[in-house]
């Protein structure tokens, strides 16, 4: 294969990374799944949908910075003055320390598996449409009444493992943490905001891991058009952070869903067919 066309197929893949991470429609799942699609015809793997997650989250970490600072602040001086606890930026960090856990833990215990049989499309086709299930019923039934201010240590530690299980392509980050927030009574923007801050010491430590581990060793795809590949993403993923936010204050998720069955019912005819394989 030729560099202009590995180089033109990591732009390819960046863009799809930052239109689709922040939207419940699992990033990782279409990587997974146009990966294959394209001349180069492979698995782009586990690493390279890591890697460029640091360009998506770049884009949070710039659209929320005045956020994050004053919630690291707060945070630090929760640590030397306990009485800040108090404090709603301390105590929204915290909460974003105990969402983490979950997926810390079992993204540790469940790596050799994340790396490989969960990638199997069967998995990911069934993860698209089942949790296209739920997000309709949460986004239907859910009294969007919460606000971020009102959330407790106990709906911290579900919207992380809610985020955990975006460790099987298909379920998606935002998606598990956004149905896991409307079951739970939260309004749909803070739902959206609320994941996207929660995503970012996950995120963040799994993509430099991944860049680390991906030092001196071949990859699927080369060190070049993979920092291409996370640059595209960050460009694309900003300007999809605040069309998202916009979207979800005055609409529902239900185009989100139709979207995830229709994907999932796809990708299960082209794997019958043979034009896919699940692995």
């Amino acid at each position: 294969m030729s560099t202009a066309v590995q180089w033109a197929e990591a732009t390819l893949l960046g863009i799809v990374q930052g239109l689709t991470e922040f939207l419940p429609i699992s990033s990782s799942a279409h990587l997974r799944i146009i990966g294959p699609l394209l001349p180069s015809g492979g698995d782009p793997g586990a690493a390279f949908t890591a890697i460029t997650q640091i360009g998506t989250e770049a884009a949070v970490l710039l659209y929320f910075r005045h956020d994050i600072a004053r919630m690291a602040k707060a945070w630090w001086r929760s640590l030397t003055q306990p009485r800040q606890h108090s404090d709603p930026d301390a105590r929204m960090a915290w909460l974003i320390v105990i969402g983490t856990l979950p997926i810390a833990l079992l993204g540790l215990l469940f790596k050799g598996a994340i790396e490989s049989s969960l990638r199997n499309l069967y998995i990911t086709a069934a993860m698209l449409i089942a949790f296209a299930a739920v997000l309709a019923v949460a986004d239907r039934v859910g009294t969007k009444q919460r606000g971020l201010a009102q959330m407790g240590w106990g709906h911290g530690l579900l919207f992380g493992l809610a985020q955990a299980m975006a460790l099987i392509p298909g379920v998606s980050r935002s998606g598990g943490t956004i149905t896991a927030g409307l079951l739970m009574g939260y309004t749909r923007e803070a739902a959206a905001r609320y994941s996207f801050l929660l995503a970012i010491p996950a995120v963040l430590a799994s993509g430099f891991y991944q860049l680390y581990r991906s030092l001196g060793h071949t990859t699927p795809i080369a060190a070049g058009p993979t920092a291409l590949a996370t640059l595209v993403a960050f460009v694309v993923g900003y300007g999809v952070i605040v069309l998202f936010l916009k979207f979800v204050s005055t609409r529902s998720y239900m185009p989100f869903v139709y979207y995830r069955i229709v994907l999932g019912t796809i990708v299960l005819a082209f794997l019958y067919s043979g034009l896919l394989k699940p692995l």
